[in-house]
């Protein structure tokens, strides 16, 4: 689908439907499917990748009760999920496929994981090497991508995992593997990621001398069926940070958005930028929200200036990266991006497609092996431009918001992807843009 963008003179009004968070939406339908008894989760997102892991859930046996945005699972504890398919597809979804291969390993079923072209070329060894020192029997194809077989095993074991990248999945993975184990398994990660696994299943988190976190799993872990709601996803929330900051006049309120401190960085970045940016309403409810903050988010048209992403912000920003670039053009001064080369192993390579778009709408952009450099200007215009999406949600929402500052109308190819994490994003555009 090819989607015309027309400039927008302001962006006003109140989004009260973010989409739900994907990240929290596939960890909670997980979790439930290994618990013993119902679990009830509301605000569940209506985006593709999350409905692949329900569909991946139901070829294993789980049975799923869906009506609208609330789903109910009839949890079948560890030792209950049985394939009723020899494959299960999980779509376009890294998540899915990387939290599933810990649960179906750990469970010793006989199953194959497959993906569409997309998911089909990002690497998968990040996770099945620790699943195979586990004790593991899988294989891929020979670069270790999808589709990936499991095979019946005699039970893993417990093993100590340092994670060579800042990577919430493949932590994931391994501490879900390490449900099932004999023993005590733990991951040690030197930059923290994203942390709702931890929250969601109250893993025990200890901290060496030099920072690092220790993040433990075992068969003693306590399964409890949930009862929670979703928060609205602050990934989806970062496009109208950056389009609110940037086209005049705007005022735009954003309700009931997840601010997990490991998610919430972009905030954090844009601020420091000069963004307006404030939040209202906090609920901090662990009990209904599975230990989830959130908050309304009000933002407001305002100059901004060129920053540095730090190291430590990188993993919690990584998703955020492709629309922050945006905002990096009309900011004065020159914004960089390093330490970022986990950008190439995304829905695309998120570090060529932004330089493509940044350079499409006439900006001043360098390339680097590890990220890019931005020198922006506050009076920067946009080209129009056909955008390509590179069949990445995140890189067509993140043109969408550059074509909105430019003078003519653009257009976004494959702007259907936006589907996987952001099934509403054009519509609410709509609802907000004075043309």
């Amino acid at each position: 689908m090819i989607k015309t963008i027309e400039p927008v003179r302001a962006l006003k009004g109140i989004i009260s439907d973010i989409p739900a968070d994907k990240s929290i939406a596939h960890r909670a339908a997980l979790f439930a499917a290994i618990a013993k008894g119902d679990s009830t989760i509301t605000n569940f997102s209506n985006a593709a990748d999350p409905r692949s892991t329900l569909e991946c859930l139901k070829g294993l046996g789980v049975d799923i009760t869906i009506k609208g945005s609330t789903v109910v699972i009839h949890g079948r504890g560890r030792k209950g999920l049985r394939p009723v398919k020899p494959e299960l597809d999980c779509g376009n979804s890294g998540t899915t496929m990387r939290l599933l291969s810990g649960i179906v390993s750990g469970s010793g079923l006989e199953v194959t994981l497959t993906g569409d072209a997309s998911l089909s070329s990002r690497p998968m060894g990040r996770v099945l090497n620790p699943l195979r020192d586990m004790g593991a029997i899988c294989d891929s194809t020979g670069d270790e991508k999808a589709p990936l077989r499991f095979k019946s095993n005699a039970g893993l074991d417990a093993i100590t995992y340092k994670l060579p990248m800042a990577s919430a999945q493949v932590k994931s993975c391994v501490l879900l593997a390490g449900l099932f184990a004999s023993g005590e398994t733990r991951v040690i990660e030197s930059l923290p990621s994203r942390d709702h696994t931890e929250r969601m299943l109250g893993l025990e988190i200890d901290f060496n001398a030099d920072g690092t976190r220790v993040i433990k799993s075992s068969k003693g872990v306590e399964l409890r069926p949930l009862n929670m709601r979703i928060p609205g996803d602050i990934s989806g929330a970062a496009f109208w940070m950056v389009a609110g900051s940037l086209v005049p006049d705007s005022r735009i309120e954003l309700i009931q958005v997840g601010i997990n401190p490991t998610r919430n960085a972009v905030m954090g970045i844009l601020k420091r930028m000069g963004a307006d940016i404030r939040i209202a309403n906090t609920i901090d409810d662990g009990s209904q929200q599975a230990g989830e903050p959130t908050a309304d988010i009000i933002i407001k048209t305002s100059g901004l200036k060129a920053t540095e992403l730090l190291p430590a912000e990188v993993p919690n920003a990584i998703d955020e990266i492709p629309v922050l670039a945006v905002a990096m053009c009309f900011a004065s001064g020159i914004s960089k991006v390093r330490n970022a080369a986990e950008l190439r192993a995304k829905e695309t390579d998120r570090i060529s497609a932004v330089v493509e778009m940044l350079t499409k709408a006439g900006a001043n952009v360098t390339e680097f092996e590890d990220g890019f450099e931005v020198k922006g200007d506050p009076g920067f215009v946009p080209k129009s431009a056909a955008y390509e999406s590179h069949h990445d949600h995140r890189i067509a929402m993140a043109s969408a918001v550059m074509a909105m500052m430019a003078k003519e109308a653009s257009t976004i190819n494959g702007a259907e992807c936006t589907e996987i994490s952001y099934p509403d994003f054009f519509s609410h555009l709509k609802t907000l843009a004075e043309v």
